[in-house]
């Protein structure tokens, strides 16, 4: 370990100790998804000593997203958000190992992030049918190694007090991921390993109106100009969303944060020859009400 890094780490390395601090620089994560959730749990691992993090993430950082994103100020408005993100976390630990990636997680693209790389997988992600792809793939009993964390819906909430952690199928009163549910009965496809979620019971009414932020600095609808990749440059979420949903710092922070504590947790907590992965078959045990919409972060 270098010395800046040494010293950067200092306190941590006091709580957990040398050892743990080598699994803790050693483990490889990939981050799918990188807004509200994503961002913060990609800094806290940078901050724990994560060394080596790949972020994947399509979008431009927009002024709707300045209220509950960490790479997100009114100077990074219009900057590939990966990109941008990248740059905080090697402020925070110049020596770390950053990967930024601007690209959709899909069916089509799945098989060119080679999950088996890494030791740990994080899904982020807002659009229903690539979070279901990547929790099966993820999940998947072929895919040895990687272990998978996934948050469930973060909008719509304001109590820090009804976040939990559960395995997938015991979570219970969360929109999102009853439709996940109901979307995996439909298809028949489910998760092959049994996972835990980052998630909240708790679902508000939105009380604005507005659809967008209504400024030149808004991503939507979509914009002619800006960096990034000019296949993705009109690439935005918005206008396809039923709703867009409020948001607040505190919650999408807390599960981020959660996300990285879950695997900082792992590593402190065993050598990587104990880290036991679930190959139980994961069989639906849930009834989930069919008026239920997912809430997304």
């Amino acid at each position: 370990m270098r010395s800046i890094e040494k010293a950067i780490l200092n306190r941590t390395t006091l709580l957990v100790g040398d050892v743990a601090m080598e699994r803790i620089a050693a483990a490889r994560v990939i981050i799918f998804g990188v807004g509200g959730v994503g961002s913060w749990c990609a800094e806290s691992l940078v901050r724990s000593g994560i060394r080596h993090i790949t972020i994947v993430d399509s979008d431009r950082v927009c002024i709707t997203n300045v209220n509950r994103q960490a790479m997100a100020t009114t100077r990074t408005v219009g900057r590939v958000k990966v990109d941008a993100l990248k740059e905080r976390l090697l402020e925070i630990n110049p020596t770390a190992e950053i990967t930024a990636i601007q690209e959709i997680f899909s069916a089509d693209t799945a098989d060119s992030f080679h999950l088996e790389d890494y030791d740990f997988i994080v899904d982020a992600i807002d659009s229903l049918k690539d979070k279901l792809e990547l929790i099966v793939r993820a999940t998947d009993k072929s895919l040895v190694g990687p272990k998978f964390y996934s948050s469930m819906g973060a909008a719509l909430k304001m109590d820090p007090t009804q976040v939990h952690v559960s395995e997938f199928w015991q979570v219970d009163g969360c929109p999102l991921a009853a439709t996940l549910r109901r979307r995996m009965r439909r298809q028949k496809r489910f998760p092959g390993r049994k996972f835990k979620c980052i998630w909240s019971p708790e679902v508000l009414p939105n009380l604005g109106q507005a659809r967008t932020c209504g400024t030149d600095a808004c991503m939507c609808p979509k914009a002619q100009t800006g960096e990034g990749r000019a296949d993705l440059l009109n690439h935005e979420w918005c206008t396809s969303k039923a709703q867009i949903n409020g948001t607040t710092a505190h919650i999408t922070a807390i599960f981020g944060f959660t996300l990285a504590g879950l695997i900082i947790q792992d590593l402190y907590g065993a050598p990587a020859s104990r880290r036991q992965r679930s190959t139980d078959a994961v069989t639906p045990v849930r009834s989930d009400n069919a008026g239920e919409t997912p809430a997304l972060q």
